[in-house]
């Protein structure tokens, strides 16, 4: 399947006087060169347009189903385009599709101020109810302009207290409002061998016009709508108000809920010190209940709760609170029972405790640009540090197959982990590493998956000599450099997922022994 302007390209080839060699060379390469075939060409690495084909990673399993997941990349602005396949859609003319782009915060770092991961969740589902369909992962954060830019969208909006939109935020900074290009969907469609008629998930009508532009037949629409929540609101309004598709936001009576502290814009700088990186936006990211677990200060506990309802909540026939105590910096750790959370609520709709469930944990996000990787660096601090602190400090490797609901979530809960860790303490900082397969990247990853699948029994070292790489690339000298900003005194506590990674702990060791700190106390998620 092409657009029209390869068609013309290709036919073009074919005049009346050529070379017949040639013409059936040109005829045999164009019906041959573009399709995935497999297993017998493992090898072959298809091109078509500006999309490369990696790997088949066959065998996905998500909580709703098993998919078959195909790698692909831009060989203009290298992002990776991941296709998840579900059913026979090489037999059927008309399928489900969601054209989904990336949003880290929420699919990684499990924040709750957009609908993203919401919208991913649901459009899997709703695929594999209809037994078959396709869903395309596009890397195109922030609406195409990438994370920096959508960073001090953010740093904007919270410092106006959303008094601007997110699209003014955009037009503030010389941007516009949309960036985001689809002309990978029918390259893959080609190499795919599939030809179909979408049911487009979506509610953006921009979104359903670029892509008929494209030739992509489309044989109707349906929107994806979740609930909104006092931190999402307003960015859903602005969704709303620039021709969305949704009805939610219109309806809710919801209050505006701030950041726990003003927000300052700066202009990107560099440090004296430290000129690998530019310190680019700052703000808050209110990130998800762990296991239905909120913190809440002294004074904010004894605002929601007295004895005579702690005890009504503590009723053991419909027992919502199933644990509360007081942690560190006179704080109170909370644990509810959800589904009596909210028959409690149902019956109690004026209740003070109704808005507790969805408290997030407030972290500051700082997003530097690292000049040498040409990539951003994601940090994020929580609460604030005092003298008797040695906060906790989690390097989180980001593995880009979890950003979807997997049945296999290790990387996802040893993230959770460390953050209830962290918001447990008081204090801590976690840092993001763009670094599947050990800093290799998800392109290596997707095709170790693909050769072991193929039959190609290897091991992490045979690995690494097929790619003529070290065995770890891993960069933490960088980023502990940058740590260093965010810490006072010379004491960290170092969370890891077990005892078993001593290569870890000596690298991070190492380096910090350079930089002037000091693991007081190594934490393992797994014993």
């Amino acid at each position: 399947m092409q657009d029209k302007g390869s068609d013309n390209a290709n036919n073009s080839f074919f005049r009346e006087n050529i070379d017949p060699h040639v013409k059936n060379l040109l005829k045999h390469f164009t019906e041959s060169a573009f399709t995935i075939e497999a297993p017998e060409s493992i090898n072959d690495k298809p091109i078509y347009e500006t999309t490369l084909y990696l790997a088949t990673c066959k065998n996905l399993e998500m909580d709703c189903g098993s998919f078959t997941a195909y790698i692909f990349q831009d060989i203009i602005h290298k992002g990776y385009i991941i296709a998840l396949a579900f059913g026979d859609i090489f037999n059927e003319k008309s399928f489900y599709t969601r054209i989904h782009s990336s949003c880290v915060t929420s699919e990684t770092l499990q924040a709750c101020d957009c609908d993203c991961s919401e919208q991913l969740q649901k459009s899997l589902e709703i695929i594999v109810k209809n037994k078959v369909g396709i869903f395309f992962y596009l890397m195109q954060e922030g609406r195409g302009v990438g994370y920096i830019a959508k960073a001090r969208d953010r740093m904007l909006v919270q410092a106006t207290n959303d008094e601007i939109s997110t699209f003014e935020a955009y037009q503030l900074l010389g941007l516009r409002k949309d960036y985001r290009q689809y002309r990978n969907i029918r390259p893959i469609c080609k190499m795919l061998n599939i030809d179909p008629e979408f049911i487009l998930l979506t509610n953006n009508p921009q979104k359903i016009h670029d892509l008929r532009h494209l030739g992509i037949k489309i044989k109707r629409t349906e929107t994806l709508e979740s609930q909104p929540s006092p931190y999402n609101l307003a960015y859903l309004r602005s969704k709303m108000e620039a021709g969305h598709l949704l009805k939610e936001p219109r309806l809710a009576h919801l209050a505006r809920v701030r950041p726990p502290k003003p927000v300052i814009p700066f202009k990107p700088h560099t440090f004296d010190e430290e000129k690998r990186y530019i310190l680019t936006a700052s703000y808050f990211l209110p990130i998800r209940p762990v296991d239905d677990e909120i913190i809440l200060s002294s004074s904010k506990f004894y605002d929601y709760f007295n004895d005579t309802l702690i005890n009504e909540l503590n009723k053991s026939n419909n027992q919502i609170i199933l644990e509360y105590k007081k942690t560190r910096n006179n704080r109170y750790k909370i644990k509810l029972n959800k589904s009596n959370f909210f028959k409690y609520i149902r019956k109690n709709p004026e209740s003070p405790i109704n808005i507790i469930l969805n408290l997030p944990y407030w972290f500051q996000i700082f997003v530097y640009f690292d000049i040498i990787n040409n990539e951003e660096l994601i940090l994020l601090t929580y609460g604030i540090q005092k003298a008797k602190d040695i906060p906790l400090v989690r390097i989180q490797h980001e593995a880009l197959f979890n950003r979807f609901p997997l049945k296999d979530i290790y990387y996802k809960r040893t993230y959770q982990e460390a953050v209830k860790k962290i918001v447990t303490y008081g204090v801590g900082i976690i840092i993001l590493l763009n670094s599947d397969t050990r800093g290799i990247g998800f392109g290596a990853y997707a095709q170790n998956i693909m050769l072991k699948q193929g039959g190609i029994s290897i091991n992490p070292a045979q690995l690494f000599d097929r790619f003529g790489v070290n065995c770890n690339l891993s960069d933490y000298e960088g980023p502990l450099s940058i740590l260093k900003r965010h810490i006072q005194g010379q004491k960290i506590q170092m969370i890891l997922d077990s005892p078993k990674r001593t290569e870890r702990k000596a690298a991070y060791t190492e380096i910090l022994e350079t930089l002037d700190v000091e693991v007081s106390k190594w934490i393992f998620l797994k014993k």
